[in-house]
């Protein structure tokens, strides 16, 4: 009996001793192939092969230790998913609390109202922190693969700085723009007033990328809404120079020209009455509001002042007169 009672003993000492050596080496730094170091944690990742991306990216983990601490921590099981970096000094705890408590990094993308879906998969393309799924893949290929019923994304999209975790997809980037767009849609076309010449809410986003591109004076917007509205109210057509530009696509070399305007395309409102096919642009918040609440104005015209603000007319004569004085001013 006494011989057993000093077996236990002994293994409580050891084990204890085991257990003290264990977290002595949870308090030491680990070694790192370079600091900072990044390394990623997939969806659904087990603590072990979590350990082995860590190594794989030059942390030197003593794999059966670290599993030894989460297990005393009963914390083997609920590691976060995600992009972390760590830095020289980092010990098994700290990079075990990081794992444990999410802490990821984040990488960060602007994705700027008024621009095209041309120029956005530029910047989507050129991101160092995101991985390029979407790279290869025609727009309709890339709708498609977000489960969306067009062909285009133009306007599909909302502007906006996007925090993501570093190495997720763009297409994931991509699918929140869109629920972001389709919500602030959804909540702005369910105030509209009564009487808007839409019948879709399709047709204010088109309406609203318009405005974005029209001006960038928030005083201006529901104004310049106005305008285009009434011309859809009497079947005027919109005489959009953006909408003109944007047919021309990569033809259009800054210089928009009177053959350019009689040249009839799809987006040449000019020649087409109504609205173009399609948004010409991404438009924001206050151009997706100004679209759905126009001012009450009858005027039918404006042009810019050349200073970032416009003069509006409610006839052609008085139009005309406004160019002369803003835009033939010095000739």
């Amino acid at each position: 009996m006494r011989l057993l009672i000093k077996f236990f003993l002994a293994l409580l000492f050891l084990l204890a001793l085991a257990a003290a050596g264990i977290f002595w080496w949870a308090s030491q730094p680990l070694a790192l192939r370079t600091s900072p170091l990044d390394f990623h944690v997939a969806a659904g990742s087990t603590l072990r092969s979590a350990i082995g991306e860590m190594r794989a990216a030059g942390i030197r983990v003593e794999p059966t230790l670290l599993t030894v601490l989460a297990r005393f921590n009963r914390a083997d099981t609920g590691i976060k998913a995600g992009s972390y970096a760590v830095s020289e000094g980092i010990t098994p705890m700290q990079l075990l609390d990081k794992l444990l408590k999410g802490k990821v990094t984040q990488g960060e993308l602007v994705l700027v109202e008024g621009w095209t879906f041309r120029q956005w998969r530029k910047r989507l393309d050129a991101h160092a922190d995101l991985k390029h799924d979407a790279q290869g893949l025609s727009e309709a290929q890339i709708a498609e693969r977000l489960g969306l019923g067009v062909s285009s994304l133009e306007g599909q999209l909302f502007p906006d700085t996007y925090l993501f975790d570093k190495k997720s997809s763009d297409l994931d980037l991509l699918a929140r723009a869109h629920r972001a767009m389709q919500r602030k849609l959804d909540e702005e076309w369910a105030q509209r007033p009564n009487g808007l010449p839409y019948k879709t809410p399709q047709e204010a986003l088109i309406m609203a990328s318009i405005v974005e591109k029209e001006t960038g004076r928030e005083a201006d917007r529901s104004t310049v809404a106005a305008v285009f509205v009434n011309r859809l109210r009497i079947g005027m057509p919109l005489q959009t120079d953006p909408s003109v530009i944007y047919g021309l696509g990569e033809a259009f070399d800054g210089n928009l020209r009177k053959r350019d305007l009689q040249s009839d395309t799809p987006y040449n409102t000019y020649t087409r009455p109504g609205l173009p096919p399609t948004p010409i642009a991404m438009p924001g918040l206050a151009s997706l509001r100004a679209a759905l609440n126009p001012a009450q104005s009858d005027a039918l015209y404006f042009v810019a002042r050349g200073d970032g603000s416009s003069e509006f007319s409610r006839t052609l004569d008085e139009h005309n007169q406004a160019v002369s004085r803003y835009q033939r001013r010095g000739k």
